[in-house]
């Protein structure tokens, strides 16, 4: 196996409770969970009992996946979002850039995202948190060249990104991976067949094999996160994860 480590998104199961989840990561042997902030931990209580079983199970809460919009939040719901993440030991918060493609943003509503990205990025290192967006349209971190110029104006450490691959577009994958590997945090992962999700489908079985030797080969060390798996069934991933164990 390659340098990378294996975890999975709680959202890979949103029909089953926290304890039934941490149950599946230690049967399929995966050690990192990013816990989702939609329903699984909405609250302090939520966090500091799913620390708990965590640590019981001798599991690493990787991430917090929150559904935060940069540029739309409040303060207090960025505060509360640390103070969860902080609770349950997670090293990042995944945040959205933002409700638009880079090309349909604005100046001023650049400027804005800037804003509250320096003020979120400020509190969260507080924590000791990173704030890492995800790869996405209809967010600023819609395309290779825009979260790179965000990232270097906004100036903060503490600010990484995702890395998910961009529906079939191969050159484009690689491209960004050679661009940003430096500030790469983790990477999510897909073999659902829902119409949106964008890896491993039938009709290209190497795509996945190539983007993952790419990260392999260039030394990645962060976290290969299953982000769905087919019908979310648990044998499907089961078979996922072993996929994912034989790099």
């Amino acid at each position: 196996m390659g340098a990378f480590k294996i975890g999975m998104t709680s959202v890979t199961f949103r029909n089953k409770t926290v304890a039934e989840i941490v149950e599946i990561c230690c049967r399929e042997g995966v050690e990192y969970i990013e816990w989702g902030s939609d329903v699984h931990i909405k609250t302090l209580e939520d966090a500091l009992e799913t620390k708990r079983l965590c640590d019981e199970a001798g599991l690493t809460v990787s991430s917090y996946g929150s559904y935060y919009r940069v540029g739309s939040g409040t303060a207090a719901e960025w505060r509360s979002l640390c103070e969860n993440a902080s609770a349950m030991g997670a090293q990042s918060i995944r945040v959205w850039l933002g409700t638009k493609d880079s090309e349909k943003t604005s100046d001023e509503e650049y400027r804005l995202l800037l804003e509250d990205c320096h003020s979120i990025c400020d509190v969260a290192s507080e924590y000791g948190i990173i704030v890492c967006p995800e790869c996405h349209d209809n967010t600023f971190n819609n395309n290779t060249d825009a979260i790179i110029r965000f990232r270097a104006e906004l100036g903060r450490d503490n600010f990484k990104t995702y890395f998910q691959s961009r529906y079939f577009r191969m050159e484009y994958d690689l491209d960004r991976i050679d661009r940003t590997f430096d500030f790469i945090k983790d990477m999510h992962v897909s073999y659902s067949d829902l119409k949106r999700e964008q890896m491993f489908r039938k009709k290209d079985k190497n795509y996945l094999d190539t983007l993952l030797r790419k990260m392999i080969s260039k030394g990645f060390e962060g976290i290969v996160m299953l982000e769905f798996t087919q019908d979310s069934s648990e044998k499907a991933f089961a078979e996922d994860i072993r996929k994912l164990k034989s790099y």
